[in-house]
């Protein structure tokens, strides 16, 4: 069996999803990472069809790459004109890359219906691309587009496509589902049938439609395929494309076949992350191996049972994937999710601990009201330090008044915030305009705080989500603010919680978490006297 290899075609396939348009300089970040990783082939983009890909092209080749190979992707000639006069087939050969990709019609109603030509010339066309790049010095991959589909409406002409790239000098047929419809079991029918007729490498290109390409994938893997193309992060048109972040360390992992070294598949979740900041999308939280949750607990019995062995609910240590364990606390949480946050923190907490008792019951009473620490996990950090009685508030408020004043129909509208807060024994009066009371108030806070904690300076706001509880109650009803902060030279996020009838003051709550968390964090003198306060404290009793 030829060595399986993985193709990436995030730049070329990926990028037609929704909202994502990657810049020349985002394509080469990518690329450069994708080669570091481990990922044999690259596929750049489409020479023939855009400007922005005939300059990645460009740029691509003064990028030392030490494994990947780039390809460049485009069609077949088109039909009825000779090879030389078919301008896409001309950049391609332009892209300089050693590797090329083209992708031909194998289902006789695209053939007849869209190219809205012969299937002889179809044929033809096949042969003619695949030989002429052939003759050009290229390693050729041919994608043979919807061919799934042609097979079930068309057998024979569907193995005669194939069969003409193959006979024309092919050096890998890749099998694709393009409609991304394909079930299990059909594909192992097929693809059996195929790899008894062709006697070269083939590979598979996947959509998800049905939620089957990487089921699909690992098959064709299992069945001899040598070799998957997929996407980071699953992106792709539709639904997407088979998830290269699920199927490198299912095959590596699970069925044994090597992929990449160990320390290349630590930084698996790093590359998923890394790919969707640049997409300048989430993360998706539920995928496997990668996302946030991928090795989340919030169950008390399960989170018990993974302080005791990591496996009772973890198939793989998440290090392995470069992910991390995390446990949630809510009203579900037992003492377990308390000690496994403490040990994050270095607070050494027993069960038998009165305190642990203390914080719990105090989760449970906010979660009733309407606290969620899912995803403010500084909040609870601050809950145990204050259930400790080790916490020291920052500053202590004065008093705090915001308003919003609109003149006229079509006025601006106007947001202010005062506040006076006292920082040891002097006071600070402060105002500051936004965009609204909430970033009025952190304006006026910051101007309060920055002179005293300077730090303030490289923490910011990122993210702020407003829930209403219960919608019955109308504008009386009582609201949950969701802050997330960063500290951008610590490049540390981190979020903040507050539940109130008056967003002014939910929002405060959580803002007056952030603040206090972020400097907590940001002062190493401050976090060694706070280790040395949890040490004394356990010591005393």
């Amino acid at each position: 069996m030829n060595r399986l290899t993985i193709y990436d075609t995030t730049l070329r396939d990926g990028s037609q999803r929704e909202g994502i348009s990657f810049s020349v300089s985002d394509k080469l970040k990518i690329a450069q990472r994708l080669d570091a990783f481990g990922i044999d082939y690259i596929e750049g983009g489409w020479p023939g069809s855009n400007p922005k890909d005939i300059e990645f092209f460009r740029k691509v080749r003064q990028c030392e790459l030490q494994h990947a190979k780039i390809s460049a992707f485009s069609s077949t000639r088109r039909a009825g004109i000779k090879i030389k006069d078919d301008l896409n087939i001309q950049a391609l050969l332009a892209a300089e890359t050693s590797v090329v990709t083209i992708f031909g019609k194998s289902w006789d109603f695209h053939v007849t219906d869209a190219l809205g030509t012969t299937l002889e010339e179809n044929l033809a066309m096949i042969a003619d691309t695949v030989s002429y790049l052939k003759e050009k010095g290229r390693e050729v991959i041919y994608d043979a587009e919807h061919f799934f589909d042609g097979y079930l409406f068309n057998s024979e002409y569907a193995m005669a496509t194939v069969l003409a790239a193959r006979d024309a000098g092919a050096d890998l047929i890749a099998l694709c589902d393009t409609n991304g419809g394909l079930m299990p079991f059909a594909l192992q029918n097929i693809f059996r049938y195929v790899q008894s007729e062709i006697n070269i490498p083939l590979g598979v290109h996947l959509h998800d439609d049905v939620g089957m390409a990487v089921a699909n994938s690992i098959i064709a893997v299992h069945m001899g395929a040598s070799q998957v193309q997929g996407t980071i992060n699953g992106y792709g048109e539709r639904c997407g494309n088979a998830n290269l972040c699920t199927i490198i360390p299912n095959l590596q992992l699970k069925m044994d076949i090597p992929i990449l070294k160990p320390d290349q598949m630590e930084n698996l979740t790093c590359l998923s992350r890394y790919v969707a900041e640049l997409a300048n999308l989430p993360p998706q939280e539920q995928l496997p191996y990668v996302g946030e949750n991928a090795f989340a607990h919030k169950g008390g019995i399960h989170v018990d049972a993974v302080l005791k062995h990591a496996h009772t609910y973890e198939h793989i240590e998440p290090s392995l994937v470069g992910n991390k364990r995390r446990v949630l606390v809510s009203e579900l949480s037992g003492k377990s999710n308390v000690l496994y946050k403490a040990q994050e923190n270095d607070i050494d907490l027993s069960k038998d601990t009165p305190e642990t008792k203390m914080v719990l019951d105090k989760i449970k009473e906010m979660e009733y009201q309407g606290y969620q620490f899912e995803g403010a996990e500084a909040s609870f950090e601050l809950l145990i330090w204050k259930a400790l009685k080790i916490h020291q508030r920052l500053f202590d408020l004065i008093g705090v008044r915001a308003f919003v004043e609109k003149r006229g129909n079509n006025g601006q509208i106007i947001s202010e915030a005062t506040i006076k807060v006292k920082i040891g024994e002097k006071e600070y009066l402060t105002a500051g305009e936004g965009n609204g009371p909430v970033n009025a108030l952190d304006q006026a806070l910051r101007k309060a705080l920055e002179e005293v904690y300077p730090e303030l300076k490289h923490i910011h706001l990122v993210d702020y989500k407003v829930r209403v509880l219960d919608g019955k109650d109308g504008t009386g009803a009582r609201v949950r603010v969701l802050i997330e902060s960063r500290d951008e030279r610590k490049k540390k996020s981190w979020g903040t919680v507050g539940v109130s009838h008056n967003i002014i003051e939910a929002s405060w709550i959580a803002l007056v978490d952030s603040v206090e968390y972020g400097l907590m964090c940001a002062d190493k003198t401050k976090m060694k006297e706070f280790r040395k306060a949890v040490k004394q404290f356990r010591k005393e009793g």
